[in-house]
């Protein structure tokens, strides 16, 4: 087995950065931006959230749209508020460590970070100068992106997509240090950067025979998440359910539903799980990575982004023709688009950290 992680992501696509995905299909994009006579129509999606979602929109405010019964207990840290006055929050909210923090304003899992204790979340809270959220961790074991579209004038929708989130875990041998597991894993290794950050205590210690240690709770592809194609799990009851969710979610008809469950059973009858992030325009339907599956390659993964792509363009158009939906202007977009370039590299950067 070649160990070469430079080699590896290179020669496998689902690796591939994400421009990759999208650079083949600036033509068709570009034709149907300007076919529309309006540059932005697109912004007109999911007109409930900021600029439809595009990356700049607070996580919290969207997530206060779902009923209070399907979220998990949430605060909104804001930048420049006190420590003491987030220790009271979260004593006035019930949240207990285990957490999650991340930010407010974030994508593809950066600084996501599960936190076990007063001292770590101070030190992220430092180090992180801008509005954070910091949400009860969800002890679900089973985790869903589900990607869902709805005419602004239908009341049911589809489902285009579903990924099942398979934690990365790892079986002690009673002879090898958690170091060696993961630099041994085919797909540990390939995150062992990020992993022996999050597990640097334990890097030495002989991991007992059978024993399993999960190496991130984080449910992103970044974070060594593995990405299973779900789509054997579509059907009218799925569908349904989601329904129900995303009528209640004012102006948001198409992206992608993240969420914690306990068993299907009970996600069907509407229970035992938290919806953790609704995302918008930018959200990927993240089956496409699943580069096991019998019908993936790198050509179906740009088809099914066009195809998503078709879909939001219905859906725009549909939007344009409301009164009370105005297309947002040039120039306060672009202003903003600017500002996302700047805070990207941010976040970029502090992902790297160690705190």
């Amino acid at each position: 087995m070649i160990k070469n992680k430079t080699f590896i992501k290179f020669t496998q696509w689902e690796h591939w950065p994400t421009l990759m995905f999208y650079i083949p299909l600036i033509p068709y994009f570009g034709f149907k931006i300007l076919s529309k006579g309006k540059l932005l129509y697109y912004l007109n999606t999911n007109p409930g959230i900021l600029y439809s979602g595009n990356g700049t929109e607070s996580k919290y405010e969207t997530l206060l749209k779902i009923p209070e019964a399907f979220r998990p207990k949430s605060i909104l840290f804001k930048k420049g508020d006190s420590f003491k006055l987030l220790l009271q929050q979260l004593e006035e909210k019930g949240i207990e460590f285990p957490l999650i923090a991340k930010p407010d304003i974030g994508f593809r899992g950066y600084l996501v970070k599960k936190i076990d204790s007063k001292q770590k979340l101070r030190s992220y809270t430092e180090n992180f100068d801008e509005n954070i959220i910091i949400q009860e961790f969800v002890p679900y074991q089973k985790e869903l992106g589900i990607f869902y579209h709805r005419l602004p004038n239908k009341r049911s929708g589809k489902i285009t997509s579903v990924t099942i989130k398979k934690f990365l875990v790892l079986k002690g041998n009673g002879k090898d240090t958690l170091k060696e597991l993961m630099q041994n894993d085919k797909r540990a290794f390939l995150y062992y950067d990020l992993f022996r950050i999050i597990h640097k205590k334990n890097l030495k210690k002989i991991i007992p025979k059978n024993e399993k240690i999960t190496l991130s709770v984080i449910g992103n592809h970044s974070k060594g998440t593995e990405f299973i194609n779900g789509e054997h799990l579509i059907n009218r009851e799925l569908e349904e359910f989601t329904d129900k969710i995303a009528l209640q979610i004012d102006g948001w008809y198409y992206g992608r539903i993240d969420l914690k469950y306990k068993n299907m059973e009970d996600l069907l009858k509407v229970k035992n799980f938290k919806i953790l992030e609704v995302n918008g325009i930018i959200s990927e339907p993240t089956h496409i990575y699943d580069a096991s599956h019998k019908k993936a390659s790198y050509r179906n993964a740009v088809i099914s982004i066009k195809k998503h792509w078709e879909i939001l363009d219905k859906i725009a158009r549909k939007n344009m023709k409301m009164p009370d939906i105005k297309t947002p202007k040039m120039i306060p977009y672009l202003k903003n688009m600017l500002w996302l370039r700047a805070y990207s590299k941010k976040l970029k950067r502090l992902n790297k950290a160690d705190f």
